[in-house]
């Protein structure tokens, strides 16, 4: 079989009753497969009353979004993935757009759809938006979203453009790049690992895309809230440690130091807006980070010792804090251009 649909559920039951039925009216010709990665829910018992065509893998606790796809997908014999969260709901032709870019792209380990949100059909959504993109400092943004200000779309990103990461909301993944690329970083549990893995893929030689002839809906979410302090301890750790694999540099461990100062400062904006717990979750994610560190350093070493395509493309060379928060740049257009090199 060419493509596969894998969609990853925990607790989900309620977004596959909502969106399921959707994705198997617009995924013709293709395997739909749902992922259970250890529901409590009664998930898994749904969609054999409901969907006994579709595909269940039942893993048997949860392992987060990086672990659960990668044992997910070591059972699914497919040329293409497409990885497709629970609460994301899908359009006519979403298949054949994504899957027309990468068969025009053989150079693409993997693109992504427009994301707009499904509570606000007129604006993108958080998680991938029109295409994601990375600062020096390790923090991610994307076309369309800029920190937590989302962009309302007026055709401004209906084209195809090499990007630096794709959403893990809604992914087409070549087979071949994810095995070659060893699959997503399973230490990083939830968040984060899909700027990983794109970066790691493009440490190799691959690039990634993004085309505006797949939309997609997303609420955004739907496993762990965007205001979830647990949420704000996966994004500051895994975001270290995802910059401390894979930024080449020889002055890397400046720019280490340089990000734990504006975790600092985030942490006092948390505080100052009366986010008590997110602030201690960034202090948290910091511990936990200099205790993973000897791990992480010989994860460094080793991806140094098998990079293909150090000067990578695309990076912004500038801080996207600062432009934002100092600048009070908010949308993707008032960024410097220049600095994308």
């Amino acid at each position: 079989m060419r493509t596969a649909v894998i969609i990853l559920n925990w607790n989900g039951k309620n977004w596959l009753d909502k969106f399921l039925a959707t994705v198997v009216q617009h995924s013709p010709e293709v395997e739909v497969i749902v992922a259970d990665n250890g529901s409590t829910d009664g998930s898994l018992e749904w969609l054999n009353e409901f969907h006994p065509n579709v595909r269940a893998i039942q893993l048997t606790e949860n392992h987060g979004f990086a672990g659960g796809y990668n044992l997910a997908l070591a059972q699914v014999d497919a040329e293409r993935y497409v990885l497709l969260n629970s609460d994301v709901e899908v359009t006519p032709g979403w298949l054949v757009g994504i899957g027309d870019y990468m068969d025009r792209h053989p150079e693409m380990a993997a693109c992504q759809p427009k994301v707009l949100s499904h509570h606000e059909p007129g604006h993108f959504e958080h998680a991938g938006a029109a295409g994601g993109f990375i600062d020096r400092n390790g923090y991610p943004f994307c076309r369309g979203r800029i920190f937590e200000i989302t962009e309302k779309d007026s055709g401004q990103f209906d084209d195809e453009q090499e990007i630096f990461w794709a959403t893990g909301a809604c992914m087409m993944i070549r087979a071949d790049a994810f095995r070659e690329a060893g699959g997503f970083d399973a230490d990083l549990f939830a968040h984060m690992e899909e700027i990983d893995l794109c970066w790691r893929l493009r440490r190799t030689g691959w690039r990634i895309g993004y085309t505006s002839n797949a939309v997609v809906k997303h609420v955004g979410g739907g496993s762990l809230g965007y205001g979830s302090p647990r949420k704000t301890y996966l994004n500051f750790r895994n975001s270290l440690i995802v910059l401390t694999k894979n930024l080449h540099t020889g002055w890397f461990w400046w720019w280490l130091f340089r990000r734990l100062v504006l975790d600092g400062f985030a942490a006092m904006k948390f505080l100052l807006e009366g986010h008590a717990a997110h602030a201690w979750e960034v202090g948290r994610a910091h511990r936990h980070f200099f205790y993973r560190l000897p791990h992480v350093l010989r994860q460094r070493k080793a991806l140094l010792l098998t990079e293909r395509n150090p000067n990578l493309t695309g990076m912004y060379h500038r801080s996207i804090a600062y432009d934002r928060f100092i600048l009070g740049w908010k949308s993707f257009a008032q960024l410097d251009k220049e600095a994308f090199r």
